[in-house]
């Protein structure tokens, strides 16, 4: 009886160890993918390339890690993927280094061009090779999640073409005429709210800012290929005017917003949030990532299984009515089985927890209140929704 929990036990951790694999080498490969859009001065390309230097060493650690309870021929598949990524990422690399003038090709050098390292292996590849190995996990009892159903049609996606490309992280583009960073304390207390404009952009972008309301308008609708919102302090941000009157934001990043409330919209594809503190969240989307984050209230729709990864005291509760999707009623809200990463156990992750539904926020507040109007301060829509609630009693809050 104890064998047949402990094997239970080892097929669980199996399959979520897969699924964490299959999100990180798609979020690296759209890592890869953004480099070429990423400036070459200043050296922002150059950050990027060693970040994703870094998470392909991050990952081929991890696979070492899980190696007592993922069997050896998972591994292989595992680690011919991340040669594939090193692979994209040396060839990415090289098609951005200087072309010179005059170039003499030998034959020694025509031929290494025109033959294949045969030790390389493409993502397809990778995925064909992790399809093959998936009736030798059944035979051998249960390797990469074996005996879940439907997690065949998982690995067989594991590593294809990633999903619709998320804003750079690093992109901390300006708004239209409404950067305030000069203002003193009493002017932005006088001003606090603020409507920007994006009327030559194609995407939205909301950085560096502390203690406004920042209202993007449903004129931005034409300007949701892509958002990002960071480095704010003291701030609500409400993002969901444009994909309500328009099409939703095809990806999103969150990234080091503290003592804040975030409407984020509806997101047609994933959205990541990375770095975010004491903090209030509402997203609409189909993949949703977190990572390093602490203290966060996050009233969530998505569609797929929300994943967490180094967090502390995350809260999850289901969209308030007025932020609804329209397709919710057609697809499942799955805003409640949260996969934590850093949590390869039978028991349940103490890191997040569902919010009790006494201490959700009522639906007037976020109606009436959070579109803000006069009278209504900064501090009192925070106070409201509850940002900083989740703090108390938190070590490090």
């Amino acid at each position: 009886m104890a064998d047949l929990k402990q094997e239970q036990s080892d097929a669980g951790l199996k399959e979520r160890f897969f699924r964490y694999f299959q999100h990180e080498v798609i979020a690296l490969q759209e890592q890869i993918e953004q480099l070429a859009e990423k400036s070459a001065t200043g050296g922002e390309r150059t950050d990027g390339v060693d970040h994703c230097l870094a998470g392909i060493a991050r990952l081929s650690h991890e696979v070492k890690d899980a190696s007592s309870y993922i069997p050896a021929y998972d591994q292989r598949t595992y680690a011919e993927a991340i040669k594939a990524l090193t692979e994209k990422l040396n060839t990415t690399r090289a098609s951005f280094a200087p072309r010179t003038k005059f170039q003499f090709k030998g034959r020694a050098t025509s031929a290494i061009s025109h033959h294949k390292n045969p030790s390389a292996i493409s993502i397809t590849d990778a995925a064909e090779l992790a399809a093959q190995q998936k009736p030798k996990a059944g035979s051998g009892g249960g390797g990469g999640g074996g005996g879940s159903e439907g997690a065949s049609t998982t690995e067989s996606s594991a590593f294809a073409s990633p999903a619709p490309a998320t804003p750079a992280e690093d992109e901390t583009g300006e708004e239209d005429a409404f950067v305030n960073r000069n203002l003193t304390s009493a002017q932005r207390a006088e001003s606090i709210m603020r409507q920007p404009s994006f009327s030559g952009t194609t995407s939205v972008a909301i950085a560096g800012h502390s203690n406004l309301h920042i209202l993007v308008p449903a004129a931005a609708s034409h300007a949701t290929s892509s958002g990002s919102v960071g480095n704010l302090r003291h701030c609500v941000v409400d993002l969901s005017l444009p994909a309500a009157h328009g099409g939703p934001f095809a990806g999103l990043t969150v990234k080091h917003v503290k003592d804040s409330l975030v409407v984020c919209g509806r997101v047609a594809g994933p959205i990541h949030i990375t770095g975010v503190r004491n903090a209030v969240l509402v997203v609409a989307c189909r993949q949703f990532r977190m990572h390093e984050c602490a203290n966060v209230d996050v009233y969530l729709h998505c569609a797929s299984r929300p994943i967490i990864e180094d967090c502390k005291n995350i809260r999850f509760a289901p969209i308030p009515a007025v932020y609804h999707p329209p397709s919710s009623s057609e697809e499942p809200n799955l805003w409640d089985q949260v996969d934590d990463f850093k949590w390869l156990r039978a028991e349940p992750s103490p890191h997040w927890s569902a919010l009790a539904p006494a201490s959700r926020v009522p639906d007037p507040v976020w109606r009436d209140m959070v579109p803000g109007g006069p009278g209504l301060g900064l501090d009192a829509i925070l106070a409201a929704v509850g940002v900083g609630a989740a703090a108390k009693g938190v070590e490090g809050a």
